[in-house]
């Protein structure tokens, strides 16, 4: 995966995207308007089990999935595309708690709900495929409280260093834990935006996680969540 930047990703060429929706109408028009914004739609679906296969064909930077599809729900295309580096932001009709949740333990990076203007859906798309976690508001502390919750659950691992990371690497990712953006954590420590990706790729690749929501959980669990002064 390649970074990206205002719908260009790595090597100057466009985000490419997989729009997945059983709604005809509005599967159109969200791959119309990302594509008049300069992103490349590579391919669309109606089912999952479509979703599926046309991810694993294209290898997209960004799969935009509905969660209630035919043939396969968007939990369960979550968990299918997994291993691929492609990054999942559902966007769906429901904002209940629970199909968040299930969403972001199968693996999607973000969650919008579909009142979201499709200005913000065009930018949730280019977030993602940068690797932020997207969330309409009040999701996102959802999250995060649930992370949190399950972290408490088993043992924690003894300290709060850790040795794979470069000092700086640590300051970022107890930054991300807190459900920062990569902006705001760029003016918190007078870095570059894209330092901060850079820092996020090195960590994500050093941890052997692949998003960062995965990050997230991994630094909760082990109580990196509060910077410390």
């Amino acid at each position: 995966m390649t970074e990206s930047v205002d719908g260009v990703a790595g090597g100057d060429r466009p985000v490419t995207v997989v729009v997945a929706d059983d709604h005809p109408l509005w599967r159109d028009a969200v791959a119309r308007d990302l594509t008049e914004a300069g992103l490349s739609v590579v391919a669309t679906a109606s089912d999952g089990p479509g979703a599926v296969n046309r991810t694993k064909a294209t290898r997209p930077d960004v799969l935009v999935l509905d969660l209630n599809l035919p043939g396969l729900a968007g939990h369960e295309v979550c968990r299918a595309v997994g291993g691929l580096e492609t990054r999942v932001l559902i966007l769906s009709a429901s904002g209940e708690h629970q199909d968040v949740l299930d969403a972001v333990k199968a693996g999607a990076t973000g969650y919008l709900v579909k009142s979201a203007s499709s200005p913000e859906i065009i930018e949730a798309v280019r977030a993602t495929a940068r690797g932020e976690a997207v969330f309409t508001p009040g999701l996102a502390g959802l999250v995060l409280g649930e992370f949190r919750r399950i972290s408490s659950e088993p043992p924690q691992e003894a300290g709060r260093e850790v040795p794979e990371l470069t000092a700086r690497e640590t300051e970022v990712l107890k930054l991300v834990a807190t459900g920062m953006s990569y902006k705001e954590i760029a003016a918190e420590l007078f870095i570059s935006h894209r330092t901060v990706q850079n820092h996020v790729q090195n960590t994500l690749g050093k941890l052997q996680l692949h998003n960062r929501v995965e990050l997230v959980r991994f630094a909760i669990a082990r109580g990196l969540e509060t910077p410390t002064a």
